[in-house]
């Protein structure tokens, strides 16, 4: 059961809570999409193509671990992680933005060595509110939905191969931490004009003198 969901929600459906359904108001959701996967899947047998993609997500899986995110599923080439639930922490802006520059350097280290660099990533962030539960009883997944999920995706859906497209709102929370450039307005399915933000990378501190 760990396997498949946070060790606090398990434990809820071991004690059988009944219907698992928490409100957040402040977590940090992250989409993740290979660019040119599809096209190139279609020159691939399957045991290559399953082989590189368990590949590439068992790599995101560990960065998520590494920075104590939640990985919520994979949806074909997509990948989906949240930080600050189930379990609460201040930072998970910050740590949400480390994994997703991270992932973006991993793709780059793997595209021209395996795939003669026909391979991206394409990453969206939002921070804000959501709605976290267990849905079936077979088969069961914890996942997300609210504000910050759908916007999460509009921003990598809507943003460009190895950036990492933030909303406003994530951006001031990574102000100081990160180097962020503006990208300025864009028009967003569902959402109209938004002010949004590439993240660079994280801010250098002069060392000691």
């Amino acid at each position: 059961m760990l396997n498949v969901l946070p060790e606090p929600i398990a434990e809820r459906l071991k004690r059988r809570e009944g219907v698992i359904a928490d409100q957040h108001a402040d977590v940090t959701v992250l989409f993740a999409d290979l660019v040119g996967f599809t096209e190139m899947s279609a020159d691939m047998d399957p045991s290559t193509l399953v082989g590189l993609l368990d590949d590439i997500f068992s790599t995101f899986d560990a960065l998520a671990d590494a920075e104590g995110l939640e990985k919520i599923k994979t949806i074909g080439d997509a990948y989906m992680v949240a930080g600050g639930r189930p379990a609460p922490r201040p930072d998970h802006p910050e740590a949400v933005a480390r994994v997703a520059l991270a992932m973006r350097d991993e793709v780059a280290v793997i595209s021209p060595r395996v795939l003669a660099g026909s391979l991206s990533i394409r990453i969206g962030m939002d921070t804000g509110p959501v709605v976290a539960g267990v849905i079936g009883r077979r088969k069961f997944i914890y996942d997300l939905w609210g504000d910050a999920v759908n916007t999460a995706s509009r921003m990598e859906s809507h943003g460009l191969p190895g950036r990492v497209q933030v909303t406003a709102r994530a951006a001031t929370r990574l102000e100081g931490s990160f180097e962020l450039e503006p990208r300025g307005t864009i028009e967003v399915k569902g959402k109209g004009p938004m002010e949004t933000c590439w993240v660079v990378g994280p801010i250098q501190l002069p060392g000691p003198a």
